[in-house]
């Protein structure tokens, strides 16, 4: 009868001690689950320009305590398959930079059936026809106020080299299937012009991906076309789409001297370019901090979530020249020189 007692006891003991470990295991896994999460989908996860706006989410998330779930949605089927995802995982809202504009009616429709809130970044959503969705809360940069920066920064290097305008080519390296891409471009293109470049003697490099591989492919048939010039400037939507371009130049024997290239991003195919033991065909690029862009939209949505406070509609973001006399410096002046190492 005693042992009996004796078991009893220690068994109440045991059962004391585990009663308030076994709460608190309940409590922290409540506090786990309670954790807001939310998602960020971008349509090229590969790019440099994507993997550091999600470093800036990533970095929201730890300064205001919650998770980013990071998405590759290279195409509209793998969109709505994330959304699912994203609810399933008890996402509250997302951001996303989404591989076609006209999936946004798509995409808001299918949001609002799971409850989750949604904003665009760099890419904003359009209706069926053509106009931006402005109900929908968007950052993102002004295609148009970049494409100038490029037009500028290559004119004013022409100057100083004095070159003359009619022994000069441009390359427009473009993709106008994206709107944002086609206002970058026209807008390099309204710069040069205005700066005194002859429009005859810029001409269309359509490209198929927006890419290095892309930019090489659109800009050989131009130079083929034109034996006759002796200087190249190049642009386009982004930096990889320029330095494609540059490789062909260099590979007809187009001397770095002979070459300004101007590209759009500033990220970590600008800087291996600057960092290379000697000058090339690529000049420079308009720096547009994607830190920036994760981190800011990351924010706003967290906000949005747990404060109610809903985006601003649409903000545009510029750029800065970045060239490698300066780089470092616009780097260290963005709070992102850890990129450089």
């Amino acid at each position: 009868m005693k042992k009996i007692v004796r078991t009893a006891v220690v068994a109440l003991v045991a059962l004391s001690f585990a009663t308030p470990l076994f709460a608190a295991g309940q409590q922290a896994a409540a506090k786990a689950d309670a954790r807001i999460k939310l998602g960020f989908l971008v349509k090229m996860p590969e790019e440099p320009w994507f993997q550091i706006e999600w470093m800036g989410a990533d970095k929201a998330g730890k300064d205001l305590g919650f998770d980013v779930i990071k998405i590759g949605v290279p195409d509209g089927e793998k969109v709505l398959s994330a959304m699912d995802n994203l609810a399933a995982q008890g996402a509250k809202g997302f951001v996303i930079c989404t591989p076609d504009t006209k999936l946004g009616p798509a995409i808001v429709a299918k949001a609002n059936s799971l409850k989750l809130k949604v904003m665009s970044v760099d890419d904003q959503f359009v209706k069926a026809d053509g106009t931006p969705m402005v109900e929908v809360p968007h950052l993102g940069m002004s295609g148009t106020k970049i494409g100038e920066q490029v037009g500028k920064a290559i004119s004013d290097e022409m100057k100083k080299r004095k070159w003359n305008p009619a022994e000069t080519g441009g390359i427009a390296i473009s993709f106008n299937e994206l709107a944002t891409a086609k206002e970058r471009v026209q807008g390099a293109i309204a710069a040069l012009t205005a700066g005194g470049f002859p429009s005859n003697q810029i001409w269309d490099a359509p490209q198929r991906t927006t890419d290095v591989e892309g930019g090489f492919n659109a800009a050989n048939p131009v130079i083929t076309n034109h034996p006759e010039i002796r200087n190249w400037v190049v642009f386009s939507i982004n930096d990889g789409s320029v330095i494609g371009g540059i490789r062909a130049l260099e590979g007809r024997g187009v001397k770095a001297d002979n070459i300004i290239g101007v590209g759009i991003a500033g990220q970590s195919q600008a800087l291996d370019e600057f960092k290379k033991a000697s000058m090339n065909g690529f000049y420079g690029s308009i720096f547009v901090a994607a830190f920036y862009h994760g981190n800011e939209t990351a924010k706003m949505m967290y906000n949005w979530i747990v404060k109610g406070e809903t985006p601003i509609p649409n903000t545009a973001t510029g750029g800065t020249l970045i060239t490698r006399e300066n780089y470092i410096q616009v780097y260290t002046d963005n709070g992102v020189a850890d990129q450089l190492k």
